[in-house]
This record gives structure tokens, C-alpha cells and sequence, in this order.
């Protein structure tokens, strides 16, 4: 099996895929076809979305038991293979995307093969995973909320463990409107967005609670127009990371309720929650059915990890549907120069992936 899934990984990777070049996604998708259609002994169905390829495989003519989901793009601009390419040096394999999330992709294609009965499966690859899936979003959300449950390809968490949490995400631009006036002549007469904003970025800061693990944090700021002219606008950008869906709504309801400081100034809040957090409730029963099965495969015991960054998990989370993360390769540098998958994982955790299936569409 690791030899085949190597080449599989070898021929996913050697496909570049940026998100953000619309050919090169459709060059990879027809490479994810033929790689899957090979295991599977099924043509995907070709979902273009905003001009990105997305594939869909489903098995069966009766509802779906359980959704897989994986993404073929990947970080990696064109020409990185040329300078880091694909490669195994003991034990460890490297390319661009091959542990984001192309080996897991794999893992997928040989986990179902092993399968006698396929009825009820429904895996779906998309193409803008890395933009925050802007065209695959609504077709994830509406996959999930048709199917039992999510089981999702993301690369493990260090050590090997599952993601069980992820937080959630809620992203917002405070636009501060003044008055302008020349900061010589008549300073008085304006209204300082500049100054109304730093008295908001203080109390946006504020509304973080580190112990519920919640961090709102004022980004990308700009104001003004001269250096001799009263700022008659300003905004910044907030990056909130929650937990739970009560923190969400709680940051979200103090940002709306923000005034302004200054006399004559006016704010508008634009944006709001973007993803919602795989809470600990949506993965716990899914998780325990794992940590059973890798018991009776012989394989070591998982853990389950909370992590700060967000994937299509948090939409299959978000529509109620129970949610399993970082079901794909072990192995680190996700999106660095060191990006790397541990080969000695690969089988046992493909057949993990291959159980759980069973289990889940009644198979087993």
C-alpha cells in the first residue's frame, strides 16, 4: 500500500496548485480525477464554481452517511517544485502541498477503495480551500447538512492527533469617519479620525478573554491623507478567534455596539462571524468511535488537539453536522519551506480512515 500511495501522492504534487491561478486549479482537478477514478473505478462529477474546479464523488443512489472532505490548491505559487521538489530521504517525504493536503487526498482515494460497499459516501475535493473556500462554501454547507457526518483531511495535529477543536472565525473593518481641517491653521476645526481611531483599536483589544480563548486582534490600520491635514478617515481591520459560539456572539454584539469618542466623529462596522468554531461536542462521539478503532488496529493511542486555525471543518461544524479534523498525514511544515509528511504513519492512518468509513455507513 505505501508504495502505491506515494505515487499517488507523488502525481498530486508534481500538479501545482495555487488558489489563486484559476488554470493551474483546473490542471490539478483533472490530475485529482485521474488519480481517484484509477482507485476508485468512478469519474468525479466536475463542479466549476467563480471559475474553480471542485470534484464530487458520490456512492450510491441513497442519501449520504458521511461526507469526506479534502482540497487540492494549495499556498504554493508556480515554479516551487523547481526549487522544492517532490522527494522520500528516509522516511520523510517533501513537495509543495504534500501534507496540505495532497497526501491526505490519497489517503482518501485508498481508504475507500479498500471498501467492499461504498453506498453512502460522498467525497468532495475542492479547488479554494486556501482563499477561505469563497466558491466551495455553499456546496460544502449544503453536503453536510444531507449526511451524518463529517470526516475532514487536513494533516494531523504534532504528535499525530486529531483535531477535535477549532476555533472559529469572525473577521470586521471599523470605518472611523471625521472632519477634515489643516493641522496648522485650524487644527480645532476638525474631527481626528486618527485619534478616534486609536481610542477604538483600545477597546476592541480589550474585548479579548485569553482564558476562554478568545483573541481579537486590530490588524491592518490606515489614516489620513497628508501630514498637514486633520484625518478625515481612518479604518482597521479585527481578526477575532473564538472558541465557542457564545464568545462569537459576544464579540460580535460588543463591535456593533461601538461609539464614537470624539464629537462629530462617526463609525461604521462592516463584516462579522466567517466561520464558526468546531466545538469539542461536535467531534466528541466521532473522535471516540476513532480512538476505539485504532485500539483494534494495533495502532498507537490517539489524542485529540485543539488548534487555533481554521478549515472546512468549522463549515460542516457550523451546520450541525458532526465534525472529525485532521484525519490526513502526519508530519509538519504545513505551509513553510520544511513541509513534510512522516511515511511511517501513512498506512496505519489510511487504514483508520478506511475503519471509521466502514463503521460510519454501516459497512463493518
Amino acid at each position: 500500500m505505501l508504495d502505491s500511495l506515494m505515487a499517488d501522492t507523488r502525481a498530486l504534487v508534481e500538479c501545482e496548485s495555487p488558489s489563486t491561478d484559476l488554470d493551474a486549479v483546473a490542471r490539478s482537478a483533472e490530475v485529482v480525477a485521474r488519480v481517484g477514478a484509477a482507485r476508485l473505478g468512478a469519474q468525479p462529477e466536475r463542479i466549476v464554481l467563480d471559475g474553480r474546479t471542485h470534484l464530487r464523488w458520490r456512492f450510491g443512489a441513497g442519501p449520504s452517511r458521511v461526507l469526506v472532505v479534502g482540497h487540492h490548491d494549495t499556498v504554493w505559487p508556480i515554479g516551487t517544485l523547481a526549487t522544492t521538489p517532490y522527494g522520500v530521504t528516509a522516511g520523510v517525504l517533501r513537495g509543495p502541498g504534500c501534507l496540505d493536503m495532497k497526501t491526505g487526498l490519497a489517503m482518501a482515494f485508498h481508504a475507500i477503495a479498500t471498501l467492499p460497499h461504498r453506498d453512502g459516501i460522498t467525497l468532495l475535493v475542492t479547488g479554494d480551500e486556501e482563499l477561505g473556500s469563497p466558491s466551495s462554501r455553499p456546496l460544502i454547507e449544503a453536503e453536510a447538512r444531507a449526511t451524518g457526518a463529517a470526516l475532514v483531511l487536513e494533516a494531523a495535529a504534532d504528535g499525530g492527533g486529531l483535531k477535535t477543536e477549532r476555533k472559529g472565525v469572525s473577521i470586521y473593518e471599523l470605518i472611523v469617519a471625521g472632519r477634515a481641517a489643516h493641522a496648522g491653521l485650524a487644527p480645532e476645526q476638525g474631527v481626528n479620525a486618527t485619534v478616534e481611531l486609536a481610542h477604538q483599536v483600545l477597546r476592541i483589544a480589550a474585548l479579548s478573554d485569553p482564558e476562554a480563548g478568545t483573541t481579537v486582534t486590530p490588524t491592518l490600520a490606515r489614516a489620513g491623507t497628508t501630514t498637514n491635514t486633520v484625518p478625515a478617515g481612518a479604518r482597521v481591520a479585527v481578526d477575532v478567534r473564538i472558541r465557542s459560539l457564545d464568545e462569537q456572539r459576544r464579540v460580535d454584539d460588543a463591535m456593533r455596539a461601538l461609539t464614537p469618542v470624539l464629537t462629530g466623529a462617526a463609525l461604521e462596522v462592516t463584516g462579522g462571524p466567517n466561520r464558526a468554531p468546531l466545538e469539542a461536542a461536535s467531534s466528541a462521539a466521532l473522535f471516540a468511535r476513532a480512538t476505539t478503532l485504532a485500539h483494534s488496529l494495533g495502532l498507537p493511542a490517539l489524542t485529540a488537539t485543539a488548534v487555533g486555525g481554521a478549515s472546512d471543518g468549522n463549515l460542516t461544524a457550523g451546520t450541525g453536522t458532526p465534525t472529525l479534523d485532521g484525519l490526513g498525514a502526519v508530519g509538519g511544515g504545513a505551509h513553510a519551506d520544511d513541509e513534510h509528511v512522516l511515511l511511517e504513519f501513512l498506512p496505519g492512518r489510511t487504514a483508520l480512515l478506511g475503519a471509521l468509513l466502514a463503521e460510519l455507513t454501516g459497512a463493518r
